[in-house]
C-alpha cells in the first residue's frame, strides 16, 4: 500500500459526494456504477453499501476485486482505492451504523424508500492512489478536538455525585465542543428502554422521555452498543407521537399511553448518539444534534465516544458510592393548605398528581413508596440503601442505576411544581418535602384509566 492512509481521507467517506465503483466480470468486461456510501471500518478496511443485486454485485462475488473513486467534498481531491472483497454483513453494529447513515443520505437526495441497505460489504484495502485533479484550496483547519476532550474530563473528574456529573457533561459539550443541544438517557435494562435524565438547549427539558431499544438513533445505538451518526436527517429515525397516533386510529391501542414528548429540535440537520458503556454493558446514551447538516464527522464521533466512555466509568464509580449513607429518619411537621391528590396506576406504575401525568415505571414506584410512608408515618428522610434493598421495588442489584431514577424523579417534580419535592441532604440520603396534605388512590389499570383498588 502507498503512504496514503485511509484515516486521513475520512472526510471523503461522508457520502456528500457520491463515490464511483468499478468492477469487472470473468471476461474482463468493466462495469461502472455510483455507490451511496463508503464507510470507514479501520486502518485496513472499508465497507461499501450493498443495496441492489445487479451486475456490480455479481462481479464482486465472482472476482472479489473492486476499484472505488472517493472525493473530498471540501477540496474535491480524489483518491482511488483498490479493494479486495472479504464478506457481507447483514446485521450488527457496523450494518446498523451504515443503515442509519444511508437513510440520511437518501433523505437528502429525495430517495427515501428507494435507498435501502441490504448489507455491508467489507473490503480489505490493497492500495490507495491520488488521482490528479485541480483541487480547491482546503478549508481552514477545524479546532482540534483532543484539547476539548481533555478539558472536559478534567472538569468531570471533580464531580462527587451523578446529578452533578450529568449536568456538567452537557455543559462541557456546549463550552468545549460547541454543541448546544444535547441530552443523556439512562438504560432500563429490564424493559429494554432508555429514559432521559438530563438535557440542555431545549425549550422543554424532556426529562422522562423514553425511547425503546432499536428506536431512532438513540435506541439503535443502545441496541448495538455502537455510535450512530446521521448527517442528513431522515424520517426513518425521527421521534414523535405519529406512530402512536396511527396505531390508535387503527385500533391497535385503546388509548394513548402516558408519555413525555421528545424534546429535540423540530428539524435537525444532524444527530449523533454514543453509548455510555463499560465493556459490553450499555448504561446510557449521550445524544447530540444540530440544525446544520453534516455537523458531526468521524473526528467528532471519535472525540465524543471517548467522552461517553469516560462517563460510563464515572457513573459506575458514583453508583458504587451510593451505599455509604446512614439511614436516619425524621418525622415531618403537619402540613396545611390545598390537598394534593396522587393516583397510582398499577399496571405500569404511572403516577398522576391531581390527575396530571407525572412519571411511570421504577421512578413511579419509588415515588409511591415515599408517599405511602409519608402519609402513614409522617416520615420524610430516606436513604438510597433502603430503596435498593426494598423487594417491592424489584430493583436489579447491579444493573439498575437507582441514583439516575431519583434524579429523574426530582427533576420531574421540579418541573411540575405541584407541592412535592425531593432534596438531597447527604451522600446517599434525600428528603421528601410535601407542602400540602396528600391523598393517595390506587387503580388497577394504566395510563390514566382503571378501576380504583385502594384509598389511603
Amino acid at each position: 500500500m502507498s503512504g496514503i492512509r485511509i484515516e486521513n481521507l475520512r472526510r471523503s467517506l461522508e457520502g456528500v459526494v457520491a463515490s464511483v465503483l468499478a468492477t469487472c466480470d470473468g471476461d474482463g468486461m468493466p462495469n461502472v456504477s455510483m455507490i451511496s456510501q463508503v464507510h470507514y471500518v479501520d486502518a485496513d478496511h472499508v465497507a461499501l453499501s450493498y443495496q441492489f443485486f445487479n451486475k456490480t454485485r455479481r462481479n464482486l462475488l465472482l472476482t472479489k476485486a473492486a476499484s472505488v473513486l472517493i472525493s473530498d467534498p471540501a477540496t474535491m481531491a480524489s483518491h482511488r482505492l483498490e479493494l479486495e472483497f472479504v464478506e457481507t454483513r447483514t446485521s450488527g453494529p457496523l450494518f446498523e451504523s451504515m443503515k442509519a447513515k444511508l437513510a440520511g443520505i437518501a433523505s437528502h437526495h429525495g430517495m427515501e424508500g428507494v435507498f435501502r441497505l441490504l448489507g455491508a460489504d467489507i473490503f480489505r484495502i490493497r492500495s490507495i492512489a491520488e488521482v490528479p485533479f485541480l483541487a480547491l484550496q482546503p478549508p481552514p483547519l477545524e479546532p482540534p478536538l483532543l484539547p476539548a476532550v481533555r478539558k472536559s474530563i478534567c472538569e468531570l473528574d471533580t464531580c462527587t455525585d451523578l446529578d452533578e456529573l450529568l449536568d456538567l457533561s452537557l455543559e462541557c459539550l456546549e463550552r468545549h465542543f460547541g454543541v448546544s443541544h444535547s441530552m443523556i438517557l439512562m438504560v432500563d435494562a429490564k424493559e429494554r428502554r432508555l429514559y432521559t435524565v438530563a438535557s440542555r438547549g431545549y425549550a422543554k427539558s424532556g426529562v422522562g422521555f423514553e425511547a425503546a431499544f432499536g428506536e431512532g438513533v438513540i435506541g439503535v445505538a443502545a441496541l448495538e452498543n455502537t455510535p450512530i451518526r446521521i448527517g442528513h436527517m431522515t424520517s426513518d429515525y425521527r421521534y414523535g407521537a405519529a406512530l402512536a397516533d396511527t396505531a390508535q386510529r387503527a385500533g391497535l391501542l385503546s388509548a394513548r399511553p402516558a408519555e413525555i414528548a421528545f424534546p429535540g429540535l423540530a428539524s435537525p440537520g444532524s444527530q449523533i448518539a454514543l453509548p455510555i458503556a463499560i465493556g459490553k454493558t450499555v448504561s446510557g446514551i449521550l445524544f447530540a444534534e444540530a440544525e446544520e447538516v453534516m455537523r458531526f464527522g468521524y473526528d467528532d464521533e471519535d472525540a465524543l465516544a471517548v467522552l461517553a466512555g469516560y462517563l460510563g466509568a464515572m457513573i459506575e464509580l458514583l453508583r458504587e458510592d451510593e451505599d455509604d449513607a446512614s439511614e436516619d429518619a425524621q418525622p415531618a411537621d403537619t402540613q396545611s393548605g390545598t390537598s394534593i391528590a396522587a393516583q397510582l396506576h398499577q399496571a405500569d406504575q404511572s403516577v398522576f398528581l391531581d390527575h396530571n401525568y407525572l412519571i411511570k415505571g421504577v421512578a413511579g414506584a419509588i415515588l409511591w413508596k415515599l408517599l405511602r410512608e409519608y402519609v402513614s408515618t409522617g416520615r420524610t428522610d430516606f436513604s438510597n440503601r433502603e430503596l435498593r434493598l426494598d423487594p417491592g421495588l424489584r430493583l436489579p442489584v447491579h444493573s439498575e442505576n437507582l441514583e439516575a431514577r431519583l434524579i429523574l424523579l426530582r427533576k420531574r417534580l421540579e418541573e411540575r411544581q405541584a407541592g412535592i419535592r425531593i432534596e438531597k441532604i447527604a451522600r446517599g440520603r434525600f428528603r421528601l418535602v410535601v407542602e400540602s396534605p396528600v391523598t393517595l388512590e390506587e387503580f388497577a389499570g394504566s395510563g390514566g384509566a382503571g378501576i380504583p383498588v385502594a384509598n389511603i
